[in-house]
């Protein structure tokens, strides 16, 4: 498999335009979930996966074929994504458990009349998809990248020390600091782990009010699921907690990105940028 890439990336250099869609369309679902998970909201995450894309594109004849294909991408997507300073939560004061733990505690109002109709049940489901990424903005960039790289993604350490250029080792302590962290939180404010404080539906009527949740448009129910072996690369030891966040479902990436694939792949100028100068 790992040979039969490196012929394509060899003919995509070479400006084979089948060979680079064939890469892409390998890795595209991947860069939009992590994305996604770094950033913490579905329109961020299109933004920057397209131009992860970019990057990929251009900086492609510097793959140098020392590691997996995969693996050069997440630290193209990693290094893009720790950087990235357009996003809705980079905009706003750091977020911190502190303070998420306070806001859960405050965050309790009668949802009675404003579900606009919507089921509850799905309210309910939109709200910890939404909460969830909230969540994994308490982390600074580099913890939330290893956090969700061992506990979402179930990359392997050696992979993930390559990619954050440390050692297995390392990455392994600095994961299980992380997950005791998050463990912590959910065990005292998540009902989804064990804490009576809060559940989905509870919070629900206080979301809407505070405008974190839009009963018009739920944009991770619009999402389309994938099937979550495909980023499970390998399982190692996690907490009792780290289920809520393993568990989580992987998505297909927007329909946006793969017309935006599609734009760049049959562009006129798709010559200039395979073959641009990486800065």
């Amino acid at each position: 498999m790992q040979t039969e890439q490196f012929s394509f990336v060899d003919k995509a250099v070479n400006g084979d335009k089948q060979a680079l869609e064939e890469l892409l369309l390998g890795v595209r679902d991947m860069v939009y979930n992590l994305s996604l998970r770094m950033l913490g909201s579905p329109q961020d995450a299109e933004d920057a996966s397209q131009e992860i894309y970019i990057r990929i594109i251009t900086r492609l004849s510097t793959f140098k074929k020392e590691s997996s294909f995969s693996t050069w991408v997440y630290r193209v997507a990693a290094n893009h994504l720790l950087n990235y300073k357009k996003s809705m939560f980079s905009k706003a004061p750091p977020l911190s458990f502190e303070y998420y733990g306070a806001d859960i505690e405050a965050g309790f109002i009668d949802s009675s009349g404003t579900a606009g109709g919507v089921d509850e049940d799905l309210l309910a489901q939109e709200l910890k998809m939404s909460c969830t990424n909230v969540m994994l903005q308490c982390f600074d960039p580099e913890s939330r990248l290893i956090y969700i790289l061992g506990t979402m993604f179930h990359v392997d350490s050696r992979i993930c020390g390559e990619i954050l250029e440390i050692t297995p080792e390392a990455y392994r302590q600095r994961l299980l600091r992380l997950r005791q962290r998050m463990a912590a939180f959910l065990g005292e404010y998540c009902g989804l782990a064990s804490s009576a404080k809060c559940n989905c539906k509870k919070r629900v009527g206080y979301a809407i009010k505070n405008r974190r949740l839009n009963p018009e448009y739920l944009e991770y129910s619009a999402l389309e699921k994938a099937d979550n072996s495909e980023y499970i690369l390998a399982m190692e030891e996690m907490d009792a907690q780290s289920h809520v966040f393993a568990n989580l479902p992987r998505y297909r990436s927007p329909q946006t990105i793969r017309d935006f694939l599609q734009k760049i792949l049959h562009s006129e100028d798709m010559d200039t940028i395979l073959h641009a100068k990486t800065q």
